[in-house]
């Protein structure tokens, strides 16, 4: 058994109490906070985390110049259910496959995605990650674990059709009692552009604490500000525009443009009526479309943009 330092076991019993309040099936999050020290590490950066699956090609002949791109919070592959430790295997495998058509339908470059699960005792045991990937003919896929703990395993991840370099995985510094959150980042090649990339995040950030969030956009701008290429920003940020400053500090610590911010018909959340899931660009990417999809297929709507790189 697990002995844990007195800090810790205070941890472990305030997450207790927020996991069971905050979290459906909070008790199973809980336990793994207090058993699992993993849990309560970090921030950790990995660079293992970039996976090829034989056998799909990489399609780099897309419309010179241009990228289209997805994020979706994939909620563990329980589509817009209660809890996924409710669902069975198959009731998952049938809502990744799911995410998989409208993922095909789309056809993106580059698909970023959040509360995406490695094999874990309460979605299924498999890499859902790998799975959507497999379906929809990517051959590269980063998968991040930001928690790790009770036969768990999840965080963010990207997937590539034009493949992709330099691939890491960073977690946050903890923020008890909420579990840990992060990103992945990876360099992408424009398609019909030689020599030419986009640095690519998935992000997550706390859905308990605006200073949390704060603090995390602070982390995210340290590790990118001095890296040189055009910056793709997706994920959920569990936040809206003009509700606090979260996006604001990322948008001006780099350089950032966001599609419409003001606009009052992008709502990502049906439950709240929020736009907590942004796609942000250097001004080096123009915007030339960005949709908010209807598609049920999680608790979270997928976003979808295409971009173009400005000539130099």
């Amino acid at each position: 058994m697990t002995t844990l330092h007195p800090r810790r076991r205070r941890f472990a019993a305030v997450a207790l109490r927020w996991a069971r309040r905050l979290v459906p099936g909070g008790a199973v999050v809980a336990a793994g906070v207090s058993a699992t020290p993993l849990l309560t590490q970090g921030p950790r950066t990995s660079r293992e985390v970039h996976h090829q699956i034989d056998g799909i090609p990489r399609h780099l002949d897309g419309p010179p110049g241009r990228l289209r791109v997805m994020t979706l919070n994939l909620a563990h592959g329980r589509s817009d259910g209660f809890h996924q430790v409710l669902q069975s295997k198959q009731r998952i495998v049938t809502n990744l496959s799911r995410v998989a058509r409208v993922i095909d339908r789309e056809a993106p470059d580059v698909v970023a995605l959040q509360e995406a699960d490695g094999p874990s005792l309460w979605s299924g045991q498999f890499d859902h990650v790998r799975f959507v990937a497999a379906e929809t003919g990517f051959a590269d896929y980063v998968r991040g674990e930001h928690v790790v703990g009770l036969r768990t395993r999840y965080g963010t991840a990207l997937m590539s059709r034009v493949g992709l370099t330099d691939a890491r995985s960073i977690t946050f510094r903890p923020s008890p009692p909420t579990l840990s959150k992060g990103f992945v980042l990876a360099t992408v090649p424009v398609p019909g552009k030689p020599g030419v990339a986009v640095d690519v995040v998935s992000v997550h950030l706390d859905f308990a604490r605006q200073g949390v969030r704060r603090r995390q956009v602070q982390e995210l701008v340290n590790t990118l500000v001095e890296r040189p290429n055009p910056r793709l920003i997706l994920g959920d940020f569990n936040a809206t525009w003009g509700g606090e400053e979260t996006l604001q500090a990322l948008v001006d610590g780099l350089e950032l443009v966001a599609w419409q911010p003001d606009a009052g018909d992008q709502a990502t959340f049906p439950f709240n009526g929020k736009r907590l899931d942004w796609i942000l660009a250097s001004p080096r990417l123009s915007f030339l479309d960005y949709r908010v999809l209807d598609d049920t297929v999680s608790d979270h709507r997928p976003v979808v943009a295409l971009l173009a790189l400005a000539d130099d």
